[in-house]
């Protein structure tokens, strides 16, 4: 199943649980931040300049971008993106400072407390939509500096549906419950067994990236499993397991590989597509070359996760025959017939780990939907990939999918048909043409 079959109830009984019991993560703490009731209309100093501007490094590294803008337009960070999620679309807010439709009239603590706990200027509970389990860990001073620069740019106003769940997910008194199991109100907190950089990755990849949102499995409840960065579903894409793994993961991976990865959006292994596309366009590039590599060495660092490799389909089975076919006559002339495509433009498909999880959802969706490569300064002419949805039947996806999961040095399981069907209809895509027809 692509979607999470959440029995309401347990959402119910983890609020019931909740209004019982003392919440041991609330509020952050006089320490943690000052009481600060300046309002947002009041323009950052002159004198706060170098903040704004660090801040703004901080908005990218958050992406906060990707989620507060809707799809086309304009203006940035003025909200009415709904979020896709198992339980239905949540609207990201407007986040300019416009008093009456964004955060102009929230204080600095205001803000603290939705990014960092997930309270909104009211109290009430935010949706984990918005990371702030992850955001958590953001410091001070970063937080100081966000804040400044939010305040600088220009007010939009632009009010953002409410977001309408159905029952029980509208209760918003369970989010407590949820908070209780799954948030540690916990900062980021160096390990001096470690290098600088390795804790500089640290607190770039558990916080500001939030890169454990997609790559983390959750649970039935969207909470994180003990799993970290070992990959999960999204739906129609699936994050990659991003740990030491080397049939999996990017244990093969050099570290300048993955400083590639981040910064032009491929390399000689991959190329970033879908939803990492688009970290990559407006978050990852923009680093410093010195983060980049802190990032790289924290995650060399991580403990493999246990996926281990099964023995490869061979090329006597029906589906791998039918799909030698498929892509000797459809994707041979960009992937080449060794399967290691052309750099920059089309993705090596030979000995890749992201292509063999056993979730098959990238894939599957990448040759029913077509896609395009992240776009880079480093790399502004990414290449692009048609969609195949009306041209290719689903057991001739299925196929060509499983054939590319099990060739030059791949292996995984085959791809069922029911699988395809279910991805078509979650990317409202037509059926296959009929023969003759869209040539």
């Amino acid at each position: 199943m692509k979607k999470l079959n959440i029995i309401g109830g347990i959402a119910v009984l983890a609020a019931a649980v909740a209004v019982g019991l003392l919440w041991q993560n609330g509020d952050a703490s006089a320490d943690d931040v000052a009481d600060n009731q300046i309002l947002m209309k009041q323009p950052p100093a002159p004198e706060d300049a170098d903040a704004v501007a660090r801040g703004r490094y901080i908005a990218i590294a958050g992406d906060c971008v990707a989620c507060h803008t809707a799809p086309g337009s304009k203006t940035a960070f003025s909200g009415g993106y709904s979020i896709s999620t198992p339980f239905g679309g949540i609207f990201a807010s407007n986040i300019t400072p416009d008093a009456e439709t964004g955060i102009g009239n929230w204080t600095e603590r205001d803000f603290y407390r939705a990014v960092r706990h997930g309270k909104g200027k009211e109290g009430e509970n935010l949706y984990p939509a918005m990371p702030y389990n992850a955001y958590v860990k953001v410091s001070d001073k970063d937080m100081h500096d966000l804040w400044l620069y939010m305040r600088s740019v220009q007010p939009v106003h632009n009010k953002v549906p409410e977001t309408d769940l159905g029952f029980p997910y509208n209760i918003r008194l369970a989010m407590m419950g949820w908070n209780l199991l799954f948030f540690s109100n916990s900062p980021f907190r160096p390990d001096m067994s470690k290098s600088a950089e390795w804790n500089r990755g640290a607190y770039l990849v558990e916080g500001l990236e939030h890169c454990g949102a997609c790559h983390t499995p959750k649970n039935i409840l969207g909470g994180d499993r003990d799993a970290y960065l070992q990959g999960s579903n999204l739906g129609e894409w699936h994050a990659p397991d991003i740990t030491s793994n080397s049939y999996t993961g990017i244990g093969r991976w050099s570290e300048a590989q993955i400083v590639d990865y981040l910064k032009v959006g491929s390399n000689h292994v991959a190329v970033a597509s879908g939803p990492m596309a688009e970290a990559v366009t407006n978050s990852t590039q923009y680093l410093s070359d010195e983060d980049l590599r802190a990032i790289a060495v924290y995650l060399k660092a991580q403990p493999a996760s246990p996926t281990k490799a099964p023995q490869p389909l061979t090329a006597e089975n029906a589906q791998m025959k039918m799909g030698a076919n498929v892509y000797s006559a459809n994707c041979d002339a960009c992937h080449n017939s060794d399967g290691k495509g052309i750099p920059g433009i089309a993705a090596s498909l030979a000995d890749n780990p992201g292509l063999m999880a056993e979730d098959a959802s990238s894939i599957i969706t990448t040759v029913l939907q077509g896609g395009r490569g992240a776009v880079t300064h480093a790399n502004p002419t990414s290449g692009a990939m048609p969609s195949f949805a009306w041209k290719l039947s689903d057991e001739q996806v299925a196929a060509v999918s499983t054939y590319i999961r099990n060739s030059w040095g791949n292996a995984a399981s085959a791809v069922p048909v029911e699988n395809v069907k279910e991805e078509r209809e979650l990317l409202k895509l037509p059926e296959q043409m009929p023969a003759g027809q869209g040539d």
